[in-house]
């Protein structure tokens, strides 16, 4: 089936997730299915595979590949909520695709894309939360530069907060366009990208509390692994990477401590099997691959 969505380091995912015929596996970040695709391609029979996501757009897609499959089934959920939606315990592999779904960028009235004018939403689940154009309206100017720094790595975060709070009081923005036409007023060009695209991509996280969703979803996905089971991250940001590698990490080194002390109690729950990035033939075949990061962990007993 044409999905119009390319998976990213799809036959590395598969791999690492040591893919058994008859296991239980779940996608949390179903989008268009490629990557759900490919395992349930690897299941027999008496595989199963659950999948979900938050955005409804994705969910809609995915009706077919539901009816059609009696091994998999769909779920409208946030992977926040990983282990209030599915059984704890007994997974074989639970897979997540971090960060915003190319469809999604692609659609202008979705608001995430300032290259194409659409409403300012940025919303993965549309019916739930505030847009970016409310949560501009009512965020405080220091909860602002706040996140434009921390979620942008915008080094102009309090001129660019202080701007879009003085223009918001005059006149709310409404329009994707609109938005980054103030920002690039604002905020000086250097280098090839748009001054408005770490803005965006702050916006983006901040509204849909995208840091705090992966946060909860690795704990989660640590519960409900079965010893030997494997998780796969896919990332592609600095600030999502950061997060499953020290996730990992913590789970997978002992800490440093000193001689004089007495060790620890073992708090080692993974194994870490370490990353794989895109190569430069699938760059070249999907630039949007070009920033990806994925890790790989495993339960261990």
């Amino acid at each position: 089936m044409q999905t119009g969505h390319t998976p990213v380091l799809l036959e590395e995912t598969l791999k690492g997730l040591s893919i058994k015929p008859d296991g239980r596996y779940i996608d949390a970040t179903f989008g268009r299915g490629g990557h759900a695709r490919a395992l349930l391609a690897r299941l027999s029979s008496m595989g199963q595979l659950l999948a979900f996501d938050r955005d409804p757009s994705a969910i809609e897609a995915g009706q077919a590949l539901a009816a059609a499959d009696r091994r998999f089934a769909l779920r409208h959920a946030n992977f926040a909520d990983l282990d209030l939606v599915v059984p704890v315990q007994g997974w074989d592999g639970i897979l997540f695709d971090f960060g915003v779904s190319s469809p999604q960028l692609d659609e202008p009235e979705r608001g995430f894309s300032f290259l194409r004018d659409g409403p300012l939403d940025m919303r993965m689940d549309p019916a739930h939360g505030l847009s970016a154009a409310q949560w501009l309206a009512e965020v405080s100017e220091s909860v602002l530069s706040q996140a434009l720094f921390e979620f942008g790595e915008e080094k102009h975060a309090r001129r660019l907060a202080r701007a879009l709070k003085s223009r918001t009081l005059q006149s709310p923005f409404s329009r994707t366009t609109e938005l980054a036409e103030f920002i690039a007023s604002v905020v000086p060009k250097t280098g090839p990208t748009h001054p408005a695209t770490r803005a965006f991509q702050a916006i983006r996280i901040a509204v849909n509390d995208e840091l705090g969703a992966i946060d909860r979803a690795l704990i989660a996905a640590e519960k409900c692994l079965r010893v030997g089971g494997r998780l796969a991250a896919i990332s592609f940001h600095s600030l999502e990477d950061r997060r499953v590698k020290q996730f990992i990490h913590s789970r997978s080194r002992p800490p440093v401590v000193s001689r004089r002390l007495p060790p620890p109690a073992s708090h080692l729950t993974l194994i870490d099997h370490g990353k794989c990035l895109p190569s430069a033939a699938e760059i070249a075949a999907n630039p949007r691959a070009r920033s990806a990061v994925l890790r790989i962990a495993e339960k261990r007993a």
